[in-house]
């Protein structure tokens, strides 16, 4: 083999070539999702506006039966099929509404025409959209300043389903016309057009119990350690893009669903940061856990951060502010924590709250507050059931 340099250019300029093809044959035309730190946010939509319309129905027919022996047969118009409906169900298997999120027109199928010899059209082929648990349903068309869209359903429980737009109803034919004064009728109803709306779906995510706190106090890797869920961890802010749902265990008999909310800032109510668009998330939990860093690495007081997020939740809705709340301190495991404990907890315990401290790392103090988390989901969910019964004479 020819050892001089050209030849060993050639043969080097040969093997990148072929390891560029290598690389481009694993990696394919588009970047590796799992190199985007944003692949998970544009994965995960909320809210979404669709135009949906249901189908027409189908024209009546005007016809005649004509046979060989059977004269003067009358009228024989068949009727016109409905149109079908938008229905919108729910899958228990979706967690977003990444698939109605692209700008279009949903449109149901439209009703046959009728036909001669007493045919009657099909009917329309409804449009079924599959939404996760969580999603709520509003009629755009009817919001205006000042005043919100009409809620069409609240969907929650997998296999939940609602219409959304009815279908146009399928025009007579002229069989159904005839009379004694007029036997050979020479009209037919036309079909009536289906419903049209612009939705707008909104997913709040089902859970017992929220997460919220400050970027960067640990909530992911709390959730981590108490669940099986997998969120990001990482030592820079805003780390959490998405909710997640963690299903607790605490015993044989008692879980609840934790989720893990991407961290809040002063001005979250006016969509700073992440603002408003995950606030939503916490308005279905029972129960508030407020994670805060007590270390102080970040130079932040915890009490100042405690009342600064709860003064979000109360301008974001009243009812967020009023929910139960049980406040933890987070990395208990590291020394500056466990240094500045008792300091925080005595500020604390002067307002009558009863600060927790736990460590997502090693686990310590996770089961008690585990424990604490499902009993309050518990009796939360015991006094909504007996407020929304009615009393008793």
């Amino acid at each position: 083999m020819c050892a001089c340099h050209l030849c060993r250019a050639g043969f080097a300029g040969r093997d990148t070539r072929a390891a560029r093809a290598a690389e481009r044959y694993t990696l394919g035309p588009y970047p590796d999702p799992r190199r985007s730190l944003g692949s998970d946010q544009m994965k995960f939509v909320d809210e979404v506006r669709i135009r949906v319309e249901a189908g027409d129905g189908g024209d009546g027919c005007v016809a005649f039966r004509r046979e060989k022996y059977v004269p003067r047969g009358g009228p024989s118009g068949g009727d016109g099929g409905h149109g079908g409906d938008v229905v919108l169900r729910v899958d228990g298997g979706l967690s977003t509404l990444l698939d109605l999120s692209y700008p279009q027109t949903l449109r149901a199928g439209r009703g046959e025409h009728g036909r001669g010899k007493e045919q009657s059209g099909a009917r329309g082929a409804d449009l079924v959209l599959r939404v996760p648990p969580g999603t709520l349903a509003y009629d755009d068309d009817t919001g205006s300043e000042g005043s919100e869209a009409a809620l069409l359903a609240d969907l929650r429980e997998p296999g939940d389903e609602v219409v959304v737009a009815h279908g146009g109803r399928g025009g007579l034919g002229n069989q159904h016309f005839a009379t004694s004064t007029r036997q050979a009728p020479r009209h037919a109803q036309p079909g009536k057009p289906g419903e049209q709306r612009t939705l707008r779906l909104e997913l709040r995510m089902l859970a017992d119990a929220g997460l919220l706190g400050f970027p960067n106090v640990g909530k992911s890797t709390l959730v981590r350690a108490v669940s099986a869920a997998r969120p990001r961890v990482a030592d820079y802010p805003f780390t959490t893009l998405v909710p997640h749902l963690g299903v607790v265990r605490v015993d044989e008999e008692a879980s609840f669903v934790l989720a893990d909310v991407p961290g809040l800032i002063p001005g979250a109510h006016l969509g700073h940061g992440l603002g408003t668009r995950f606030l939503r998330h916490l308005s279905r939990t029972a129960v508030l856990i407020h994670l805060l860093d007590v270390s102080g690495l970040t130079g932040r007081d915890p009490v100042d951060d405690y009342d600064v997020l709860c003064r979000e939740l109360a301008l974001a809705s009243p009812e967020l502010g009023t929910k139960p709340q049980i406040v933890v301190a987070s990395r208990l495991d590291l020394a500056e924590t466990r240094e500045r404990l008792p300091e925080v907890r005595t500020r604390f315990a002067a307002r009558g709250i009863d600060l927790q401290a736990v460590s997502g790392v090693t686990g310590e103090g996770t089961r008690g507050l585990m424990q604490r988390i499902a009993a309050a989901v518990l009796a939360e969910r015991r006094r909504m059931a007996d407020t929304a019964q009615p009393a008793h004479p």
